[in-house]
């Protein structure tokens, strides 16, 4: 059973418990959560938000973008320290660590990147027993949830001379059924492959296209279960079945204008933004046996650099890099902007959607609460949860805010 615990409390002005939902089988498996979308259905969000948090404990855990995960009353960290990367099992109540895992993985960042550290930049997924890591250098392993034991490994060293793109491997791997999934390669050739998550054994594998920064999501279009992934050249539906391509939409890394955030799937559309190339909603049509794509609107006034955006409702909230960070909601059926917050907010955001907010997680450490409303920005509290960087999407568990900055791991009541 995942970390369930029923709570019975009294609502006290200026304190408050959330609580995750009575008898649903829950945890936090990966990037953005079980559907890959940020979304966040076992947070019971407080009638008055407390002026400040508590913090429940604090461990070092080393550098790197991957979020905690959380199972069964444990949290699962995937780090870097000393030249290793290292797996962790920690405790959620105390912060004690059960079980440490490590390997030397070496790594040369390219020029302009060096504050961003080595990685890992991939945020690991839960599924089966297991925990599957995606290391700076392009090897996915997994891992005994129980043990820390390396189960198998895979790279494709001997197929691709150099195994990442510049600012090394930074795609999430997703888990479907028995199957996990990853590309493989570098900015100039790469391949998706799909293997068995108990055995390591691949399954199936697609194209030459080059990695990039996104991490895939899984969605079903029209009866048809498929893996969407933004790659170097295109965004792409494939058949997790089978690994056939079924479409291809081309949406090209040129220049110094990566591809990082993650796509997002809402209502048969999927919306992609890029930096500097605005947002736009790509429709994937089935035409008897036959799939075609096609573009219904692209919406230039913000653009996604680094961070993803999550729906609530009809409407898409996110963070722009246009006026140096600002946050906006638009939309998702037209792609209009309905507004956009304060310029000068940030580098980066990594927002989460509740009932009724949107928690958005700045780059220096701000944690915001604001409404999610399509009508105006309205900020509710905001929250120093840390003096350092924090590029990690943070997570909200039970009556707390875990939060992974450059070299910590927190844990944050809202409880005063």
């Amino acid at each position: 059973m995942y970390f369930i615990k029923s709570y019975l409390i009294a609502a006290l002005a200026g304190s408050i418990l959330s609580m995750p939902l009575m008898g649903a089988t829950l945890n936090w498996p990966g990037l953005l959560g079980p559907e890959r979308n940020g979304r966040v259905n076992h947070f019971k969000e407080p009638v008055i938000w407390p002026d400040k948090l508590q913090k429940i404990w604090s461990v070092q855990v080393g550098d790197g973008y991957g979020s905690p995960l959380v199972h069964d009353g444990q949290i699962y960290q995937h780090s870097r320290q000393s030249g290793h990367e290292v797996i962790r099992k920690i405790d959620f109540a105390t912060g004690k660590e059960i079980w440490k895992n490590e390997h030397l993985v070496n790594f040369k960042m390219g020029n302009g990147g060096e504050g961003h550290g080595r990685g890992p930049k991939s945020c690991p997924s839960l599924a089966d027993g297991r925990l599957f890591t995606f290391s700076i250098t392009g090897e996915l392993s997994a891992w005994d949830m129980d043990s820390g034991e390396l189960l198998w490994r895979h790279d494709e060293s001997q197929r691709f001379e150099k195994t990442t793109p510049y600012w090394g491997a930074s795609m999430s791997p997703i888990v479907h059924g028995e199957k996990i999934m990853v590309r493989f390669g570098n900015d100039d050739e790469g391949m998706l492959l799909a293997f068995n998550v108990e055995s390591g054994e691949p399954i199936w594998r697609l194209g030459d296209d080059g990695a990039c920064y996104s991490s895939p999501i899984t969605a079903k279009i029209k009866g048809t279960d498929q893996l969407i992934e933004w790659n170097h050249n295109a965004l792409i539906g494939v058949d997790m079945t089978s690994g056939q391509m079924h479409w291809r939409f081309p949406l090209p890394h040129i220049g110094s204008n990566q591809n990082m955030p993650t796509p997002t799937f809402h209502n048969g559309a999927i919306l992609v933004g890029g930096e500097n190339r605005g947002i736009r909603q790509v429709l994937p049509i089935l035409e008897g046996s036959a799939w075609n794509v096609e573009e219904g609107w692209h919406q230039k006034r913000v653009a996604l650099d680094m961070s993803t955006a999550v729906v609530h409702g009809n409407h898409l909230f996110g963070f722009s890099h246009f006026g140096l960070g600002q946050l906006f909601c638009m939309d998702t059926t037209s792609g209009d902007i309905l507004w956009q917050g304060p310029s000068r907010t940030g580098e980066n955001a990594c927002l989460l959607a509740m009932k009724n907010h949107i928690g958005v997680l700045i780059n220096d450490g701000r944690f915001w609460v604001i409404e999610a409303s399509s009508k105006a920005f309205q900020k509710i509290r905001s929250y120093e949860v840390a003096s350092g960087p924090t590029w990690a999407s943070p997570v909200l568990w039970a009556d707390s805010l875990l939060i992974k900055d450059r070299n910590h791991l927190t844990r944050w009541s809202f409880t005063e």
